[in-house]
């Protein structure tokens, strides 16, 4: 597992909304039973996005925004393969925690 894999959200009910699970937990820290993800909604149920809390990306040609004050840690096995990397928006992933947590 890495940061920054994108899984597909475990639960097929919370997935008609939450379609993805954006891990954001550093990649070293691998003993743990849990990973911390960030919940990735489908833009047309999050109306109102912060620009910076809450960067909109296009995955797998849906448009989620990044629901950053939803962060949670979410069980390993729960997570199966990634469906996607979002390596390359590394910047504004790790803008929207340091702004929720104050480090802006």
């Amino acid at each position: 597992m890495a940061r920054f894999d994108v899984y597909t959200h475990p639960d097929p009910a919370l997935r008609k909304k939450t379609p993805f699970l954006l891990d954001v937990q550093n990649t070293y820290i691998d003993r743990i039973a849990t990973r911390v993800v960030v919940p990735k909604r489908l833009a047309e149920h999050f109306p109102l996005p912060m620009r910076d809390l809450n960067p909109v990306f296009d995955i797998g040609g849906k448009s989620v925004v990044m629901d950053t004050s939803a962060i949670a840690a979410i069980p390993v096995s729960d997570l199966k393969r990634p469906a996607f990397k979002l390596d390359e928006q590394g910047a504004a992933i790790f803008a929207a925690p340091d702004l929720l947590f104050g480090a802006y």
